[in-house]
């Protein structure tokens, strides 16, 4: 693999490599999205052509054999009908791959400025002749229901007779992930198909229990007679080229994806159909869909030397491919293995957490869209909390189509070969995650339109279910939330312990006293007559509100040896024998696996799987988080923190690509020296597959794009805060020179540029209004035109006691 700024290149063709690649190699327009798979090639244990539209869901129910048969149902997002078949041969021989044939050389190169996919391979023929292939793949940016696929052959060494066939191809199922291959994966039925003329073939199908339906229709054009042929579950076009020498042969596929839950039509089909017959041709795709990009890099401006520019601009690309202005229209949230994949089923868990923060400041109507999708599931989640005896709103830890809980009771661990019980709904800071998105998204964009419907509802809900979930011990005092899993994961229960949960979660009762704060401001701040509605409408009393004030300032937060506790009764458990388990195992990242295929548990150590208190500190600025701390009645110093992230540095495997990131972020300003070997870590997650073969399953979104928040706001002390810019810059020796631009408050396009310990800051001449810049020394107001310059201090690392 190389990388440039423009592209992102893979050399040669090795099998092992093929699924990771086909996960990079995506390409989407926050519609749908298409795996890099090879167009000839069919899934097998090497490849998996897969593409997803976003929201696209169907629920199965599967027998699990075990001790017992169980059934287990699940709600995935649904591998749609194969666009990508074209199949090539010399006449009268084989077809062509790179697994059966003579392959001479191969390149793949995801052009990242244009979002456009390029292969060339050379395959040996008979009688010393060689057949170049080269293929352009679109996913279209300016057409959301359009994509194209040009092949162009050209010999060498004599003519040749081709044979060329494209198809559409509705018998695919999800088999994507091994470990989920034993459940149900046929989720397209009814599928039929048909010749439309003139070139043109469809495809149309529903899910079967979900009714979706879809649309698909392909035109493929060839300079040459192209008839087509029904086929099982397929439709299939094709041609007879005659190849000379240096003379260079084009097929062109063009096709359009339509589905029941798209606005403004009636029948997918006839709108597929009508969508492909009145396409351009590719050239003239090809250049709308570059302009198209152009305007998304525009917004994006992100300029990183080095590797890590190149990293950074790839993950960049894949955000923008799975959550573009496309995804504005949509009712979608945050996929976590984005439309990459059929890892964790298409499920939106917690990772907006990670994701909107950067969408805030370039993309805030995406944003504010992927905030409805969680607003039109309040109902279902104050349904889930009164399943529970709780008032107020319960997210569901995973997420899908209705809002309904979507995690599975059952998980399989592959090293051992056993179902176990899933317990990760009690994750229920899931609703933290979403207040926080509703605070962070409100102040950046300054709408407050938002915030005083939508936004208020959410929280308030939220507010209530943690106010509720509370209950006060006479013994210590406090308040304490029992029965919860933390964002640590692997703790799900007390050693020996006969249910699930655990008491006191620092995370978890720290956000949910910031949930109730903040709930209480938004109140105050909001005009008297739409309080009064919400008042009314929720039956929210003076009493309750009173109880809310006192649960945020009374919540028990648990300490032991110096240090904050993960969550009450953690300095109790046995220390793990860290360097034995590396020795014994090499990589130690799912440790739970491990421990559970030796009989044991990870719940009887201190270890964990990601950051959980740590947490804190990526969510709070060092003044913020001594402030919570304050509010709840207690001191958190420096050397309090100090410990508290040593302690837990030395106790964390790793086990998912967050925890790099967030460990990275915390370290930048907590001690900067270590900081960036984490970073690394965040950076390679992906495109090195460092935890061991899940990025070809789909890649890992959260982690994406909390790279690149990590280097607009983490590396910069960047808050949008009281109206204001709020910079505290603590760039790394490793990324102490790089520009960005953010879209705040009506200006498009404020430009940032951090080099050798100076920050330049210019506001576009067309804004609205001045903009108040605040450094930890100084504030600047600078009017619409401004650019000011200014010398950073050059000061160690702050801390939370040093505020």
């Amino acid at each position: 693999m190389t990388a440039t700024p423009t592209t992102w290149d893979y050399d040669d063709y090795d099998p092992a490599e093929e699924r990771l690649r086909e996960s990079l190699c995506t390409l989407g327009n926050g519609y749908f999205a298409t795996r890099g798979a090879l167009p000839e090639c069919t899934a097998d244990d090497t490849h998996y052509p897969g593409t997803y539209a976003a929201g696209c869901y169907n629920r199965l129910t599967s027998a699990v054999a075990g001790s017992e048969v169980r059934h287990v149902e699940n709600e995935d997002m649904v591998n749609l009908p194969n666009w990508l078949p074209v199949r090539f041969r010399a006449a009268g021989g084989d077809w062509l791959t790179p697994d059966t044939s003579d392959v001479l050389d191969h390149r793949q190169t995801v052009h990242l400025d244009s979002g456009l996919l390029e292969r060339r391979t050379g395959f040996r023929l008979d009688a010393g002749r060689v057949l170049s292939v080269r293929q352009l793949r679109l996913v279209h940016m300016a057409d959301p229901h359009l994509a194209a696929l040009r092949t162009e052959f050209t010999v060498e060494g004599g003519p040749a007779d081709l044979e060329v066939e494209a198809s559409l191809d509705g018998g695919v199922t999800n088999s994507g992930v091994a470990r989920y291959r034993d459940l149900d994966g046929r989720h397209l039925t009814h599928v039929h198909t048909g010749d439309a003329g003139d070139g043109t073939v469809w495809l149309r199908c529903r899910t079967r229990t979900s009714d979706i339906r879809v649309g698909m229709a392909a035109r493929t054009t060839a300079g040459a007679p192209v008839t087509a042929a029904r086929e099982h579950l397929g439709v299939t076009q094709r041609t007879a080229l005659r190849a000379e020498p240096g003379r260079t042969l084009t097929v062109d596929k063009t096709v359009a994806l339509h589905t029941s839950r798209d606005p403004a039509i009636s029948d997918p089909l006839q709108a597929a159909v009508d969508r492909v017959t009145g396409a351009a041709a590719f050239d003239d795709l090809l250049e709308r869909h570059r302009t198209a990009w152009g305007q998304l890099w525009r917004r994006a401006e992100l300029e990183v030397p080095g590797e890590a520019g190149g990293i950074l601009r790839l993950h960049l690309f894949h955000v923008l491919q799975t959550l573009s202005p496309h995804t504005a229209d949509l009712d979608v949230g945050v996929p976590a293995r984005g439309l990459h994949g059929e890892a964790y089923r298409g499920h939106v868990f917690w990772d907006e957490l990670f994701v909107l923060p950067y969408l805030n400041l370039h993309f805030p109507e995406v944003s504010r869209a992927l905030l409805h999708y969680r607003h039109r599931r309040l109902e279902r989640a104050v349904s889930a909390a009164r399943a529970i005896g709780r008032r107020g709103a319960l997210y569901p830890w995973q997420s899908g189509s209705d809002g309904r809980e979507e995690t599975q009771r059952l998980h399989l661990n592959p090293r051992s070969g056993r179902w176990l019980p899933d317990h990760s709904h009690l994750q229920h800071h899931v609703g933290s995650a979403i207040a926080y998105n509703v605070w962070q998204y409100c102040e950046t964009s300054g709408d407050t339109g938002f915030l005083h419907t939508r936004g208020a509802e959410m929280l308030l809900q939220i507010a209530r279910f943690w106010a509720d979930s509370a209950t006060w011990d006479e013994q210590s005092g406090r308040h304490r939330i029992r029965g919860v899993v933390g964002p640590d994961e692997y703790h799900d229960a007390y050693p020996g312990a006969d249910r699930p949960g655990l008491d006191d979660n620092a995370y978890t009762n720290v956000t949910a006293a910031w949930v109730l704060a903040r709930a209480l401001e938004v109140l105050g701040r909001l005009p008297e007559p739409r309080r009064r509605e919400l008042v009314e409408r929720t039956a929210l009393g003076e009493a309750e509100l009173e109880q809310w004030d006192s649960v945020s300032r009374t919540l028990h937060v648990p300490f032991h040896d110096g240090v904050v506790s993960q969550f009450e009764g953690y300095g109790e458990l046995a220390e793990l024998d860290w360097p034995g388990y590396r020795e014994r195992y090499g990589d130690i990242r799912r440790l739970d696996r491990l421990l559970e295929a030796e009989n044991d548990s990870v719940n009887n150590y201190r270890a964990s799987k990601q950051a959980d208190v740590l947490m804190l500190g990526h969510l709070f600025s060092p003044a913020e988080l001594r402030s919570l701390f304050d509010r709840l009645g207690y001191r958190l110093d420096e050397p309090t923190w100090q410990r508290t992230v040593d302690h837990y540095l030395a106790r964390t495997s790793h086990g998912s690509t967050l925890s790099g990131l967030v460990h990275g972020w915390i370290l930048a300003r907590a001690r900067r020296a270590d900081a960036w070997s984490y970073v690394q870590e965040a950076l390679k997650g992906d495109v090195a597959d460092l935890q061991g073969g899940t990025t070809g399953e789909g890649i890992h979104l959260g982690a994406m794009a909390g790279t690149l928040d990590l280097v607009q706001r983490g590396l910069t002390g960047l808050e949008t805060r009281g109206g204001a810019l709020c910079l505290d810059p603590v760039p790394l020796p490793e990324l102490s020179s790089y520009g960005f631009s953010v879209r705040y408050r009506g200006h498009w396009g404020v430009r940032f540029r951090l080099e050798h310990g100076r920050l330049e800051i210019a506001v576009p001449a067309a804004g609205p209004l001045p903009i108040d810049i605040r450094l930890p020394d100084r504030e600047v107001r600078l009017q619409p035109g401004d650019t000011c310059r200014l010398a950073l201090p050059d000061r160690p690392a702050r801390q939370p006691g040093r505020g």
